[in-house]
């Protein structure tokens, strides 16, 4: 596979100029402030279910807690058995077109020694589904999600998923054997993409972010260079619609972009990119870096790495960063 996009010099310094809508702030606080408000309605339900996966080293919870309008967001809790608590915990949201799956499949984390809270993607798996107030307005055209109510930023069906992983981190206070102090959020692809909107929108409350080739960042021109994956939806939709909806759609998309994100949030970020990546272009992803306002912020650089950036080279190399940061879990 070739390279996709720019050389490695050019994305070092690539920061491109884009207009953050004029009122992207006020959008968001009244959203979350909105969903927080139906969420104290709610309650965070957790419910043992060691037993039924056979694990002898970990500890699983099937956790729920509120969401966008109030609706229970399903999520797995894992935590290293016998471990002596509070634990540092990593916050990890789903790839593209994933559910949260089965606890078995997420045990990297709780075998470090952190507990994990895998959160489910709204619509995306089976176990969260996108229905009630904001889900039926607007259209879905093309095949996914990527435009669904995306005739304006109030129906886009992003702004209900990013304000569940918010709401995620609320929950992390609420839950057994965790220390909020010591969160970490983290996610690849669309998880990184949400990982950067969390901690641009959680601020204080979040003590590290690893993006990894996110996704949902530099819209504007990832919807017209990337030749795979979930943005495709979104060029098939404006090439049908090109005449009549381009600067709309692309405006309803300015107030999601992981870019806008990155510039709000301050913890320290580990990002990581594949320079083959024809999914999430590596300009998209440096657009983000470039642009995040936190003073600690790396990137790992995957040469020859296509979507999967680093593969199973890259989470030791997370363990190593969050360790760096006191952040690992104590001996």
């Amino acid at each position: 596979m070739p390279l996709t996009d720019f050389g490695l010099d050019e994305l070092v310094d690539y920061r491109p100029q884009s207009a953050v809508p004029g009122d992207f702030d006020s959008f968001w606080e009244h959203t979350l402030a909105d969903a927080r408000a139906r969420a104290r309605a709610g309650e965070v339900r957790v419910q043992g279910v060691t037993e039924r996966f056979r694990l002898r080293t970990v500890d699983v919870d099937d956790v729920r807690f509120p969401g966008w309008n109030g609706a229970a967001v399903a999520a797995w809790l894992l935590r290293p058995r016998g471990a002596e608590g509070p634990l540092p915990v990593v916050v990890t949201y789903l790839g593209y077109g994933g559910g949260r799956g089965l606890p078995t499949e997420h045990l990297f984390w709780p075998s470090a020694g952190y507990a994990q809270l895998m959160v489910d993607s709204r619509g995306q798996g089976h176990d969260t589904p996108d229905r009630g107030a904001g889900a039926s307005e607007g259209t879905q055209w093309a095949e996914g999600l990527m435009t669904r109510g995306i005739e304006a930023p109030e129906t886009y069906y992003y702004r209900r998923l990013i304000t569940d992983c918010v709401l995620a981190v609320d929950a992390v206070a609420q839950l057994p054997g965790l220390d909020p102090a010591r969160m970490v959020l983290a996610g690849g692809s669309q998880g990184g993409g949400l990982t950067l909107a969390a901690a641009g929108l959680c601020g204080d409350s979040v003590a590290a972010a690893m993006p990894d080739v996110p996704f949902l960042c530099h819209f504007r021109s990832a919807v017209q260079i990337s030749g795979e994956g979930p943005y495709v939806e979104v060029a098939k939709y404006l090439r049908w619609h090109s005449r009549h909806r381009v600067d709309q759609t692309l405006a309803a998309l300015d107030y999601f972009d992981g870019v806008h994100f990155a510039r709000r949030a301050t913890a320290p970020a580990l990002f990581s990119v594949g320079l083959m990546d024809p999914v999430c272009p590596p300009s998209t992803v440096y657009a983000a870096y470039n642009h995040y306002a936190g003073e600690d912020r790396s990137i790992t650089v995957w040469p020859f790495g296509d979507h999967g950036g680093g593969y199973g080279s890259n989470p030791p190399a997370q363990l190593e960063w969050l360790d760096g940061r006191g952040l690992a879990p104590k001996p």
